[in-house]
């Protein structure tokens, strides 16, 4: 896997290069901020770029605003936030795309479940912090939304982290075909046609939630 790591603080930026490094993958870059971050991108053509949601000039937003070019003008080139708090405001708009991820930092300090949560964005899929899911889930007040039961509301969040029905099974020590249940459950009150194809069920969940969310 080729990264591009565009972080402001130095000793991040580092180790993260050095993770990677370790884990077996590439850094064909490193930048202290986003300027110029697309055309870098499309030069050196990476699979996955990790970037911080707040860097210079403003320390605000810069990293979203530089995600949301990345994604626009390239789909399905791998995206990671990396945020030290939850800000879902500008990032939710982003989670409609494939390849995308929103972790808070301190998930970084889980190594293995880190760089298999990056090879998994790089290969197209999604995952979001379950920090971020809880803010999405709990801030809805629709009629679908709570018509949820506890434990579709646990799927719901598994399933927006990027995890297989199999994976959900496992996480919440149910059968697998438990685990089919309730997504089919939590699809019908949500109103969300069924696919065959889980990633875009995922997404679609997240567009729902991002829609709630603003009405």
């Amino acid at each position: 896997m080729r990264v591009v790591i565009v972080e402001d603080q130095v000793l991040l930026r580092e180790g993260l290069a050095r993770l990677f490094a370790d884990g077996g993958h590439q850094v064909v870059a490193t930048r202290g901020d986003a300027e110029g971050l697309l055309a870098l991108v499309e030069e050196d053509v990476p699979n996955l770029v990790v970037l911080d949601v707040r860097m210079p000039p403003t320390h605000t937003d810069e990293g979203i605003h530089a995600a949301a070019e990345l994604k626009a003008a390239m789909p399905l080139l791998g995206v990671l936030v990396l945020s030290q708090h939850v800000e879902t405001v500008h990032s939710v708009g982003l989670i409609e795309y494939p390849a995308f991820g929103y972790l808070l930092k301190d998930r970084v300090l889980e190594v293995d479940e880190f760089l298999a949560t990056c090879e998994r964005v790089a290969a197209g899929g999604s995952a979001l912090d379950p920090k971020v899911v809880a803010n999405l889930v709990g801030g809805q007040q629709r009629a679908g939304i709570d018509t949820l039961s506890e434990r579709e509301v646990e799927v719901l969040a598994l399933m927006a982290e990027g995890l297989t029905n199999t994976g959900i099974a496992q996480r919440l020590v149910i059968g697998d075909r438990t685990v089919e249940s309730h997504v089919r459950r939590l699809f019908t009150k949500l109103d969300i046609p069924d696919s065959a194809n889980e990633h875009r069920r995922v997404l679609a969940v997240l567009a729902h939630l991002k829609g709630t969310r603003s009405a």
